[in-house]
């Protein structure tokens, strides 16, 4: 059996001799038009309340610096080194596994991390503890079933070394996965309307609601029974 550090080496093997690459892709034409629209579809959700929020698997950092997101916790140190250089307070751990105390959060964002989790309900569990009460939790997800998902799938499938450790949901399986861990939908955001592999017409289309032909979607949770 395969324990809990190897997992946690072979996730972060996965991602650290690539922090360099990753963090350059987002000044690219391509990695800008794309974190664009995903920064603004996240943005509409969470809206601009100064309260102390964390993210789960804040990588380099990109969004939370966007965001105005002070805290965040990867289990990367060469991308979480980047992240501290953009001003964000990162610990090093397993999102499984927060290392806060309760009730110390407004809120929690996981952006495009929630497929590369060991296991999302645990995670789940552990925001609902860190959030104050009726906090509020939004997720970044590219669904499975979109036409952005099927081609990061159609990847991993080829054997691309990070989306062949990847595990996509469609919106249908997220959403019944966060009201099981206590969480309600109150709300979401589409974006990425453009085909995957073709370039941006460069005019960004955020839409509220939730797209089924979009490759990015944000859903904004409450958390009724944070920190229990």
């Amino acid at each position: 059996m395969i324990n809990k550090m190897t997992i946690l080496k072979t996730i972060s093997t996965i991602f650290d001799p690539i922090a360099d690459i990753y963090d350059r892709w987002y000044d690219e034409p391509e990695g800008n038009a794309i974190f664009r629209e995903e920064t603004e579809c996240l943005s509409l959700l969470r809206g601009d309340i100064s309260e102390r929020w964390l993210e789960i698997g804040v990588g380099t950092g990109r969004f939370a610096e966007a965001l105005g997101i002070t805290h965040g916790i990867d289990i990367s140190l060469p991308m979480t080194s980047k992240a501290v250089r953009r001003g964000v307070h990162v610990c090093i751990g397993r999102a499984e596994q927060l290392p806060y105390q309760k009730q110390v959060f407004d809120g929690v964002l996981i952006a495009l991390t929630l497929c590369f989790l060991e296991n999302p309900a645990k995670v789940l569990q552990e925001s609902s503890r860190v959030l104050r009460e009726n906090g509020t939790l939004i997720l970044g997800t590219v669904p499975a079933d979109s036409p952005w998902g099927r081609a990061y799938i159609r990847k991993g499938e080829e054997g691309h070394p990070v989306y062949a450790h990847a595990h996509f949901l469609t919106i249908k399986e997220t959403v019944h996965l966060f009201e099981k861990m206590g969480f309600e939908l109150r709300r979401g955001c589409s974006a990425l309307f453009w085909a995957p592999d073709t370039p941006s017409s460069g005019v960004s289309r955020v839409e509220p609601g939730i797209a089924s032909e979009a490759g990015f979607v944000g859903l904004l949770f409450d958390a009724h029974h944070a920190g229990v």
